[in-house]
């Protein structure tokens, strides 16, 4: 048994197993959007003896990551509504570090991990990027224009830096988010780990107050904020069904 998620139309296949081992074939056959499910990821849920799970990640393309925030709500409210975790409150390991979550109805807000400064000296093309890492690397421009977006460039970009590759534009009172995800190899309809990413490049610079709205390419409202030394990523997920597997 599977069941299919989606956070802010970043969409995810979660299931459970007992041991975490390689899963790269199987989260190809489930992300495929023909012949599987169709998701940009797969999420593993496996016992742990001190939290309430460990997570084993992947990517569409079959390969491992770190963290990504939205899978983090989504496999939050997963946990919750299986009894996997009680009382509305997920934690959980990944490879980044330990998640905790917060699970109200349908809206979750996942506490991410402390964010990395790798460059902030990167120029491309006249262009200004910060490189940080928020669980997985992504390289960060704020631009005046959302709508335009080079996809070639982004890819270029992407493997030149080994890295998921994202512009904000800042506005009076929301930021506005686009991303392509490594992975994927593709723009998404929204990324967490990049959305946070824009966030925290904008707050440090003292561009935007320690809480904003944040809308990605799918248009969802979501919420980041600076509290007590966290950054905290909140939004609505959707449950989308539970199906029996044949492949």
């Amino acid at each position: 048994m599977v069941t299919k998620y989606s956070a802010s139309g970043n969409d995810f296949v979660i299931l459970v197993a007992q041991n975490i081992e390689n899963r790269t074939d199987l989260a190809k056959k489930l992300c495929d959007r023909h012949n599987g499910v169709g998701a940009d990821g797969l999420v593993v849920v496996v016992p742990h003896t001190i939290y309430d799970f460990e997570w084993d990640f992947y990517n569409s393309d079959g390969s491992s990551a770190s963290m990504c925030g939205n899978a983090s709500r989504a496999v939050a409210h997963y946990a919750v509504d299986r009894g996997i975790s009680r009382d509305g409150v997920s934690e959980f390991l990944t490879k980044a570090g330990v998640i905790k979550a917060s699970v109200n109805g349908d809206y979750v807000i996942s506490d991410m991990v402390k964010p990395k400064f790798l460059d902030k000296e990167i120029v491309e093309d006249g262009v200004s990027w910060w490189l940080l890492d928020t669980g997985v690397p992504h390289l960060v421009s704020i631009v005046e224009d959302i709508k335009f977006f080079d996809i070639q460039k982004m890819r270029e970009l992407r493997y030149k830096y080994n890295a998921n590759v994202n512009i904000v534009k800042i506005n009076s009172n929301f930021l506005e988010v686009r991303t392509y995800e490594r992975g994927v190899e593709d723009e998404t309809l929204a990324c967490g780990t990049g959305m946070v990413a824009c966030f925290v490049r904008a707050f440090t610079s003292n561009l935007i107050p320690s809480s904003m709205k944040v809308f990605p390419k799918s248009r969802e409202e979501l919420y980041i904020s600076y509290e007590n030394d966290t950054y905290r990523f909140g939004g609505k997920v959707i449950k989308v069904f539970n199906a029996e597997l044949f492949i």
